[in-house]
């Protein structure tokens, strides 16, 4: 399986060249940048790829499971943290804090969790090559749920045996340290299989692109103009779709671009440390809990060893809905898009490592105008109604 990539090198390049164009003609008449931002809409997704690691990916029944697991305050060591306290659906699944919070403080800010069945690593700096795996890393984690797979296994038992049973088959004896594992593997597979269904909903934007492409013109009454300025920046002299390309406006890559460290924080070296974690790790593609054959983890194949340029390097996160998920960057170091803007147009020095900022210098007027840009692509979320909310079992809240 050959590794998954936003947008093809043949469509970025197109996508580079119609966006100088598109800067110098798109408030007087758009039309050369129409592909441009045709392959930043919604419609132009690719359907959403297989997990062959999970078997039970797609499986309706093992979502239902999922979803209520996602909830269950139990799956913690103090009853009062679950997957739903950090990704909570009414704040986009994360958290609006600097610094996610469980039973203890992170280092890290929360990522959300919606669409990243698209994306081969998981979290800021890709330790997890799966939803499945990702899900199973805060369980153990001393300052996130802080829990044990035993404990988990006994909830397994004690709550929900008839409907892991359902899906899985019979629980395993859970005197044996296999059979634990199991249970826990399959806890996240069950959460996988629900967060698969949580996905962007259109926008403003996707709408523009739909009614430009419909009738051959832009439609004057979708978009401002400070918003259509401010796409033409994005596809041309922001140079934005280096990294946020794609439908789902990321490269799903890993980027050092000069963030600043956060106080009180420990130096965090992002990328550079988590390829050699993913490639360890015990619940990955090639692992024995996996579900998949050895050829169908390309990823994991065509991985390229740590090197320096790895070094601080964090994921592009998708900017859709980008403007309801303050605060920004891997640790909450901007509380705005204005300053995340004002840092992508000083592109200051990192604090380790090269970062691969250029100053772009904007006016106020531009970056204004790029953030109004930014605004537009807020379109909600795509999934059934009963999946953006707590189960009505009130025993899995916390």
């Amino acid at each position: 399986m050959a590794p998954r990539k936003a947008l093809g090198a043949v469509a970025l390049v197109t996508l580079l060249a119609v966006g100088y164009a598109a800067t110098q003609s798109l408030m007087a008449g758009p039309g050369q940048a129409i592909d441009a931002s045709m392959e930043l809409a919604l419609t132009a997704r690719e359907p959403q790829p297989p997990d062959p690691s999970n078997r039970w990916a797609d499986d309706p029944r093992a979502a239902e499971l999922g979803h209520r697991l996602f909830f269950d305050a139990r799956l913690s060591s103090n009853g009062r943290v679950s997957c739903a306290t950090c990704h909570d659906p009414a704040r986009e699944f994360q958290d609006s804090m600097a610094l996610a919070r469980g039973v203890g403080s992170t280092n890290r800010r929360t990522m959300p969790i919606t669409a990243t069945s698209h994306s081969p690593f998981l979290f800021w700096d890709g330790r997890k090559d799966s939803q499945w795996a990702q899900a199973l890393g805060p369980l153990e984690s001393p300052v996130e749920h802080g829990g044990s797979r035993a404990q988990y296994a006994r909830v397994i038992a004690g709550h929900y045996r008839a409907e892991y049973e359902a899906v899985f088959g019979r629980l395993p004896d859970l005197r044996e340290p296999d059979g634990v594992t199991r249970v826990f593997v399959n806890i996240g597979k069950a959460i996988a299989a629900y967060e698969r269904r949580i996905q962007y909903g259109a926008s403003r934007f996707d709408r523009f692109v739909a009614e430009w492409k419909e009738r051959g013109t832009p439609p004057n009454d979708v978009l401002s103009k400070e918003e259509i300025a401010g796409l033409a920046l994005f596809v041309g002299k922001a140079n934005c779709t280096q990294c946020h390309n794609g439908p789902l406006l990321t490269n799903n890559e890993f980027h050092n671009t000069g963030v600043p460290q956060r106080p009180g924080v420990p130096h965090d070296r992002g990328r550079f440390t988590a390829v050699a974690a993913v490639k360890s790790d015990e619940f990955n593609c090639r692992s024995r809990w996996s579900d998949a054959k050895p050829a169908e983890c390309g990823e994991l194949e065509f991985l390229a060893p740590a090197s320096a340029s790895l070094e601080r390097a964090f994921k592009v996160p998708s900017l859709r809905n980008v403007a309801e998920r303050a605060p920004y960057m891997h640790a909450g170091q901007f509380t705005t898009l204005a300053e995340v803007l004002e840092h992508y147009n000083r592109a200051p020095a990192a604090p380790a490592g090269p970062t691969e900022l250029k100053p772009l210098s904007l006016s106020a007027t531009e970056l204004r105008q790029l953030e109004a840009f930014l605004r537009s692509l807020s379109g909600g979320l795509s999934a059934p109604t009963k999946f953006l909310a707590a189960p009505a079992d009130p025993t899995t809240v916390e």
